[in-house]
C-alpha cells in the first residue's frame, strides 16, 4: 500500500512538471517551400537543371519574385552572382524583374559602349553618366552631349571580368543595361547610331 502511495505521489508530481516543460517549449515554427541557389552561381550563368533547389523557410522570409518551382527560371540568365542557399528572385534574372524597386515608369535600356573594354570597370548597381560624342575624331570635331545622369547599371556583358556566356558573344560585346526614367530612355534609344557612347562613373549622392 505504501509503495502504491509513493507511485501515485510521484505521478502527481510529474504531471505539473510536464505541463511546465510543455508551456516553456517553443511551438514548432511553420515553414513553407522556397527556392534557392543549389551552389555558388556566377553572374551571367544560364540556369540549368540542378542549379536551383527547394528549401524550407519561415513564410515571412520568402521574397517577392521567388520562382514557383525548381524549373521556373531554367534557361534564363543571372544578372548577379548568387551564393549557395541564397533565395532567388526575378530581380536577379535578366528581364523585366531587373527593374524591381526602380521608380514607376523606368525602363531597362541596353547601350553599346564605344570602348568594349571599359565595361570591365562597371558592375550592377554602379551609377554612371551616359555621354554621346559626335564627330569622327579627324576632320569633324567631337562634341559631347550628356544623355543621362546618374543612372544605375542593371547588367553588363562582362561580369566579374568574365565574358558573357551567350553564344552570340560578338553581338553582346560592349553592352550594358541601365535603368532610365522615361525622358532619359527617349534620349538613349538609338543613341549609338548618332555617335559614340561612353560612360562616366559617378558616386552615389550622400544619404
Amino acid at each position: 500500500m505504501n509503495r502504491n502511495r509513493r507511485l501515485i505521489a510521484a505521478l502527481l508530481f510529474c504531471i505539473p512538471a510536464g505541463l511546465t516543460v510543455q508551456q516553456l517549449a517553443p511551438a514548432p515554427t511553420a515553414t513553407v517551400v522556397a527556392f534557392a541557389a543549389a551552389a555558388d552561381l556566377p553572374a551571367g550563368k544560364t540556369l540549368e537543371p540542378g542549379d536551383v533547389s527547394s528549401i524550407s523557410v519561415p513564410p515571412g522570409l520568402v521574397p517577392a519574385g521567388n520562382p514557383g518551382s525548381e524549373t521556373a527560371f531554367e534557361g534564363k540568365q543571372l544578372a548577379a552572382p548568387l551564393r549557395q542557399g541564397q533565395l532567388l528572385t526575378d530581380a536577379q534574372i535578366l528581364g523585366p524583374g531587373l527593374l524591381a524597386g526602380s521608380p514607376p515608369g523606368s525602363a531597362a535600356v541596353p547601350l553599346r559602349m564605344a570602348d568594349p573594354a571599359s565595361i570591365q570597370l562597371v558592375s550592377p548597381g554602379q551609377l554612371v553618366n551616359v555621354v554621346l560624342t559626335g564627330g569622327n575624331g579627324l576632320d569633324q570635331p567631337g562634341e559631347s552631349q550628356l544623355l543621362a545622369e546618374a543612372v544605375p547599371v542593371l547588367w553588363t556583358s562582362v561580369q566579374g571580368g568574365n565574358a558573357s556566356p551567350w553564344p552570340a558573344t560578338a553581338e553582346t560585346d560592349g553592352l550594358i543595361v541601365v535603368a532610365a526614367a522615361a525622358d532619359q530612355a527617349r534620349r538613349l534609344a538609338g543613341a549609338s547610331t548618332q555617335g559614340k557612347l561612353f560612360f562616366v562613373l559617378v558616386a552615389a549622392a550622400p544619404g
